[in-house]
């Protein structure tokens, strides 16, 4: 499989899916959605895989969410013309990105995000989602929504509260701060924390320990754990529907315009 906007490899058990847009500190668009997909649906059907791990290039950034530089009224620009992967060219990024959350959160293997760098809006929410975390030391978490003109209503915020709880979730979105790896260790967020030169180790090891385990246990289990939240795909679903009706206003290209302008916003204007 030949892909543009990620790496994708499999050995010893495991797929690895690095998405690789370093210059854009790995923020997505359309066809980098696309091929994450691809890659997920191959790790899915692939009986030799047993762990997909999650990451971006470079070690600056996981991944900062959808490519703001491409964004205009209409959304997302699609880059492509063609029918895609089912289609998926066509979607509007809001759909894809919601399609490749509920993809990592119905495959029946665990996904392991391995957060090396900033893990931002769109990005913070593909970490969240994941079955587990591990982080870098010198990792940042955090979501700009509010501030740029956009928002996560479905698996973002309402399952970001059930790992995080509902004040602290609150204030991730309302407050749009950042936090440390050490941060995100302490309020439930990440699962371990390492130094930089050792994540891929602990990653490599936490992998080991999962393709030795029976392979039926982790999908039920994981089905288990999935069950309690599946209607906020439900919500999800509606809260795409509501972003892209939103990305056509004003108010949001305010948010977008002053972040590709390097100005604080002004939403004054949108609050009567």
């Amino acid at each position: 499989m030949k892909f543009e906007d990620i790496i994708y490899e499999k050995y010893n058990g495991r797929a690895k899916i690095t998405i690789n847009r370093p210059e854009k500190l790995n923020a997505f668009t359309n066809h980098t959605l696309k091929e994450m997909i691809e890659a997920m649906m191959d790790a899915w059907t692939d009986k030799s895989v047993g762990v997909v791990v999650l990451t971006g290039a470079g070690d600056r950034a996981f991944c900062t969410g959808g490519d703001q530089s491409i964004r205009s009224k209409d959304g997302y620009a699609i880059e492509e013309t063609g029918e895609g992967f089912q289609g998926l060219s066509k979607l509007p990024l809001a759909n894809n990105h919601a399609l490749l959350l509920q993809t990592i959160r119905t495959m029946p293997k665990p996904v392991i995000a391995m957060v090396n760098g900033f893990a931002i809006g769109g990005g913070h929410v593909l970490h969240v989602v994941c079955d587990l975390t591990v982080a870098s030391a010198n990792a940042k978490f955090g979501q700009a929504g509010p501030r740029v003109g956009s928002f996560d209503a479905g698996y973002g915020s309402a399952y970001l509260a059930r790992v995080v709880g509902e004040k602290k979730a609150r204030e991730i979105w309302y407050l749009c701060e950042k936090y440390t790896a050490q941060d995100a260790l302490t309020m439930g967020l990440v699962n371990r924390v390492v130094e930089q030169d050792k994540l891929a180790e602990e990653v490599e090891r936490i992998c080991d320990n999962l393709v030795a385990k029976s392979p039926t246990a982790l999908a039920a289990l994981k089905a288990s754990f999935n069950a309690d939240t599946e209607s906020m795909w439900g919500i999800h679903t509606v809260a795409g529907i509501a972003l892209n009706l939103y990305y056509n206003t004003d108010e949001a290209m305010e948010g977008r315009n002053a972040f590709i302008e390097k100005r604080p916003p002004d939403f004054n204007k949108f609050r009567g």
